[in-house]
Parts: C-alpha cells; sequence; structure tokens
C-alpha cells in the first residue's frame, strides 16, 4: 500500500518569486482607489497591461518581469515568452520562469537540455538575487534526473541528490514539494526505504504539503514504514481529506467500512465517486492525477459494495455494478486488488 512514484508524477516546482510579482495586484487596487471599480475583466487586463508597458518605456527593468509574470497567468504564453527572454539575462525570475516554459513546453516548443541549463544556471548561482529560487531550481533539476530529459542520461542517484538539496533538511522555508517527493521517491520498489519514506512525508506534512498528509494517513493506517498506529490514520486522512485530497478520502472510506462504520463509508463514498475533472482537482490542490484517480477507484468501488450488500444504504446490485465499473475505468489495478480481497472474504 505504499505510496510509489512515476515519470509522469514529477511534475514541475513553482518558485517563491519576490514581492516584484505583487505589482499586478498592487496595480489592480490602484485602478479601485482611482475610481475605476467597476472596470469588466477585459479592460482590468488591458489597463495592467498599459501601465506595465508604460513602466517598461521608462526604464524600469523589474517590469519586464511582471508584465511576463502577467501574461503567463493569463496564459497569454507567446507574450509571456518574450519579456522573460528580454529580461532573462538580468533577472533571475524570468530566467527561472523561461527554463521551466522550454523544459515542460509550455507555450512554447519544447526545449529540454536548453530549460535544464538555465536552471542550473539559478541551483549554482552564488548571487543574493537568485538565493529565494535556488530550492525549485534544484527540485526541477532533480525532475530532469528522474526523468532523464535535457540531462545527459537518467539517473536516480542524480535525482535524489538533487532532491535532498531542494529539501534542504526539512527546512519549511526549502521545496515542499522536495521533501514529497523524497517520500514517494523512497516508497517505490527501486529505492526503497520505508523509514526514509515516512521521514519525509512527515517534514513535508509538517510544513503544509496536502500529498504528504494523506500519505501519512496511509502509512499509519497500513504500519508502512511506521507502526500501525489507528488514531494517527484517522487523523491524517481525515485533515487530508477535508483539504481536498482525494486519494485521503478513498482510504478514510476504507478506514471507515473496515471498522463497520458503513453510514459514513457510504456517504463519503457517494461524494467522492461522483468526482470527474482530474486535472482541474490536481490544480486546485496540488496533488497528482494519479493518486486523485485511485481515490475516485477507491470511492466508487467501496460504493458499489455498500450497494451491492446493503451497508449503509439501500441495497440496489444493478446500481452497484455501475459503481464496480466505475472503479475498474479510474483505476483497475486498485479495482483488481478489491475485487481480489472480496473473494476472500475480507475487504
Amino acid at each position: 500500500m505504499a505510496m510509489k512514484i512515476s515519470r509522469s508524477d514529477v511534475t514541475a516546482e513553482q518558485a517563491k518569486f519576490t514581492q516584484d510579482s505583487h505589482i499586478l495586484s498592487d496595480i489592480a487596487q490602484q485602478t479601485q482607489d482611482a475610481g475605476m471599480g467597476k472596470l469588466t475583466d477585459e479592460e482590468l487586463v488591458e489597463k495592467l497591461e498599459t501601465l506595465l508597458l508604460e513602466r517598461i518605456k521608462k526604464g524600469d527593468k523589474s517590469a519586464y518581469f511582471q508584465l511576463a509574470l502577467f501574461y503567463f497567468e493569463q496564459e497569454m504564453y507567446d507574450k509571456a515568452r518574450v519579456y522573460f527572454e528580454r529580461s532573462k539575462d538580468f533577472n533571475y525570475q524570468s530566467l527561472y520562469q523561461l527554463g521551466v516554459m522550454l523544459y515542460d513546453g509550455i507555450g512554447c516548443e519544447q526545449d529540454t537540455a536548453l530549460g535544464v541549463e538555465y536552471l542550473m544556471h539559478i541551483a549554482t548561482s552564488t548571487v543574493r538575487q537568485a538565493k529565494h529560487l535556488k530550492h525549485a531550481a534544484e527540485y526541477n533539476i532533480g525532475r530532469a534526473y528522474f526523468q532523464g530529459y535535457g540531462v545527459r542520461r537518467q539517473s536516480d542517484e542524480e535525482a535524489e541528490r538533487w532532491w535532498l538539496l531542494a529539501a534542504d533538511d526539512g527546512n519549511p522555508g526549502a521545496s515542499v514539494k522536495a521533501q514529497s517527493v523524497l517520500g514517494m521517491f523512497y516508497s517505490r520498489e527501486e529505492t526503497l526505504d520505508l523509514k526514509k519514506a515516512f521521514f519525509w512525508h512527515s517534514e513535508a506534512c509538517g510544513n503544509g504539503s496536502l500529498e504528504s498528509q494523506g500519505a501519512l494517513g496511509v502509512m499509519y493506517e497500513h504500519g508502512i514504514g511506521v507502526k500501525y498506529h489507528q488514531d494517527s490514520a484517522y487523523i491524517c486522512l481525515k485533515e487530508a481529506s477535508d483539504r481536498g485530497n482525494v486519494y485521503a478520502m478513498g482510504n478514510l472510506i476504507s478506514h471507515y467500512y473496515r471498522r463497520k462504520l458503513y453510514t459514513k463509508a457510504a456517504d463519503l463514498s457517494c461524494k467522492v465517486a461522483m468526482l470527474e475533472d482530474i486535472q482541474l482537482i490536481a490544480q486546485e490542490t496540488e496533488c497528482l492525477p494519479a493518486f486523485i484517480a485511485k481515490g475516485i477507484a477507491l470511492a466508487s468501488f467501496y460504493h458499489g459494495r455498500c450497494l451491492h450488500e446493503g451497508l449503509g444504504i439501500k441495497q440496489n446490485k444493478q446500481l452497484a455494478q455501475q459503481y464496480y465499473s466505475r472503479s475498474y475505468q479510474f483505476d483497475p489495478d486498485i479495482c483488481a486488488r478489491l475485487q481480489n480481497v472480496t473473494q476472500h472474504g475480507v475487504i
């Protein structure tokens, strides 16, 4: 039941930009203070764009990054790249964002090698202006080595080394994403070390990682890398579920079901089984799409089980089959495992 990490599970780390990036909200506030609070979204976008372009003309170098970031957040990637390019030689934030865009092919032709080159420049820099970006850059370089793109060869060892640098011994100001991904890295068969997995998920959870909070709940629930502890499992799974972690929700349903709290299992599984937009949920929670799918698969199977047996809900065997099928649709392996366990009389 340990969490596993695949290449597709390793996504980009969003850098912590300086206060320069908050200029956009400041400008929005200025327009309201000037009596323009009733501007439409389109009018406000045009106003912000005009103001930043005027600042660039007046020689304000910081406005290049601000405008590029503004375009990026509006998903106007072609324009964003132009201004990141124009400012990358004097603004490390532009260099970082451009590196990520090139590596992932966001709004441009993918160039993983050049993306890694830019990120490496930040990660190895000793200047003060790059300091707040180093951990995010280190995380993404680790991602490149794990995925085997933009580097000479794929290397778990190099990925681990860069992620450990990015995680910085659990420093809350470091890359929490690196701390969480290390927890998953040490849960996979090839690099298995469950004590390290538990340590890093604990560090990441303490620093606010929703993904790791759900993972800790699963580890406590099944005694993975730590002694089984029912109360700790429930606390982690319940809190992560309340914060929107769908994988935690699926395991909380399992927790309820196996303790014969069938009404709670049926109620929660009904809600979770109906979720659809995995990518939107991933964007809102920063949880991995693969584990969101697993959570929906768990919920669908257990809701089918409750319907099939009439546990906590009116029996409906025909409807139960639809939920079993839905479970298979979202994660065939989870569905098959639960079916196998069910056939042996224990779930």
